[in-house]
């Protein structure tokens, strides 16, 4: 059977309906950066998951070809994630300014990619989809120490699921450590064409350090 992310780590992409704290290692990803309202037709965002999909898709077939990554093995395509920030919102997002957030969406990659396997994957994309994926780039990323949450419901409700992680950490003794490298994630596991507002399932997790550190 394809080897199927969600399920064979779950801490990572199924947690519970309250908060946890979590300990996330590196992860390697396909990733597009990118700036604005992600509900904007036509918007980078809205762009960029068309290339995540094709780069992450081409790896995933890749045996059908003349390539063969070495280590490969059949995966189920994770789900998309995004990393967002905003200027000026301080430790967090403020959901009434979607025209200011950066973002990097991504898509995870198996542990074998390399950056040379993926470097191929992005030159066979291209040439088989006549699609420009250069604003595609492989990304590696030590989350570390987090507090998460499985959100349940639509995305412009989860200041109340973020309320209720911070006063989790709080009482951990934990605190908020927001940064450039260090941002607000979100991983999809609803697909929002295909779910009522009220049924999307979305893990949110922020970075936390030891209080007073």
């Amino acid at each position: 059977m394809p080897f199927d992310f969600k399920k064979e780590y779950r801490e990572f992409y199924m947690p519970g309906n309250k908060p946890d704290i979590v300990d996330v290692p590196e992860m390697r990803y396909v990733a597009v950066r990118g700036r604005g309202d992600p509900n904007e037709e036509g918007g980078e965002y809205k762009a960029s998951i068309g290339l995540l999909y094709g780069v992450a898709f081409t790896v995933k077939m890749s045996k059908m070809g003349d390539h063969r990554m070495e280590g490969y093995f059949d995966f189920v395509v994770p789900p998309l994630e995004g990393f967002w920030s905003q200027k000026g919102s301080g430790a967090g997002i403020d959901y009434s300014r979607k025209g200011d957030l950066e973002f990097v969406s991504c898509i995870r990659l198996p542990d074998f990619v390399t950056k040379e396997e993926f470097d191929w994957a992005v030159s066979e994309a291209t040439r088989k989809k006549k699609t420009d994926f250069s604003k595609v780039e492989f990304l590696t990323v030590r989350e570390g120490l987090c507090v998460q949450c499985m959100h349940l419901g639509p995305y412009d409700a989860e200041p109340e699921t973020v309320r209720l992680m911070r006063e989790y950490i709080a009482k951990q003794g934990y605190e908020p450590d927001f940064s450039d490298t260090r941002q607000h994630h979100e991983i999809y596991l609803s697909d929002p064409r295909k779910c009522a507002p009220e049924k999307l399932r979305t893990v949110v997790r922020h970075p936390v350090r030891p209080s007073g550190e």
